[in-house]
């Protein structure tokens, strides 16, 4: 079996100098340590604020066009991808394919850990493909170390394409990997060495959570600080339109408003627009496409 490339330089393969004694540590200890810990991960965020935003405002647009946002990932960044992804249609009512998270292994490795594929570049190649990659796509490659096989290979498979292309690591990566945004969340080494899912993780799953929040902003999927998009589907999410709905207007009733939105399919923002003009819900919708879905364009607040 031939050697596998050394990976020492790599910040999150170092010990870190506060855990040496992390097997002798109070379970307090340690727990205090992770909350520090999660502290740093959230200041990584905050330095690359500049590049995240560059990364969102390139691809808004090309999500308006009708591409799409991939991730890949292996492991953990491979889950967290397919988490932020699954999580974009019932918080902003997106269309279940215009976000996707692509992870070595396929849905099976959601799972059970099927780490020997990280290393198949052309497994994620064999993904891309499968679900049409066009120019018209963003590809997010994650990974935490910034050196994992398979989504470097799906990134460079996606500049083939013509797709933009953007890298979200936890540790500095040299000049040779050729990607339009560089989003490197220099998180530095683990309380458990080389064991990403804890520090790294928590900072890929901020810049993940980031970047699809700003985007469906900027999308017209929210007004002032609410959830608009929404479709009371559940018992939560209706109680949630419930009072969402009734923050247009504090004489409306729980009753009145859930009558509303029925009127209105269970979709909240045609019936806040029916709520506020008095238009019947065709019209709403109607209003709302003119308006690319920005509801302070409608309402005038």
């Amino acid at each position: 079996m031939p050697l596998p490339p050394d990976r020492s330089h790599v910040p999150t393969e170092h010990a870190h100098v506060d855990s040496a004694s992390l097997d002798r540590m109070t379970t307090l200890d340690v727990v205090s340590l992770m909350a520090e810990e999660g502290r740093v991960a959230a200041a990584a965020l905050d330095r690359i604020a500049v590049d995240l935003a560059a990364f969102v405002d390139a691809l808004v647009p090309r999500l308006e066009a009708g591409g799409r946002l991939v991730y890949l990932g292996a492991g953990t960044s491979g889950r967290l991808g397919v988490l932020d992804a699954s999580e974009c249609p019932p918080t902003f009512q997106s269309e279940p394919g215009q976000i996707v998270g692509l992870i070595a292994g396929g849905d099976a490795a959601l799972r059970r850990s099927s780490e020997q594929r990280e290393d198949e570049r052309m497994d994620a190649v064999d993904q891309l493909e499968r679900i049409g990659l066009v120019p018209a796509d963003t590809v997010l490659g994650i990974t935490a170390g910034g050196t994992t096989p398979w989504p470097l290979g799906g990134i460079e498979h996606a500049r083939i394409v013509g797709c933009t292309t953007g890298l979200l690591c936890c540790a500095p990566v040299d000049g040779s990997i050729d990607v339009d945004h560089l989003l490197c969340l220099d998180s530095g080494p683990e309380i458990l060495t080389g064991s990403t899912r804890l520090k790294s993780g928590t900072a890929t799953k901020l810049a993940l959570n980031t970047i699809t929040t700003a985007a469906f902003v900027r999308l017209g999927k929210v007004h002032g600080n609410r959830m608009v998009d929404i479709r009371a589907t559940n018992d939560k999410l209706h109680d949630r339109a419930i009072r969402v709905l009734r923050s247009y207007d504090e004489e409306l009733t729980r009753r009145e408003a859930d009558s509303l939105l029925a009127r209105c399919d269970g979709e909240l923002k045609t019936a806040i627009v029916v709520l506020r003009t008095a238009q019947d819900p065709d019209a709403a919708r109607a209003s709302i496409t003119r308006s690319g879905g920005f509801l302070a364009d409608i309402i005038g607040e």
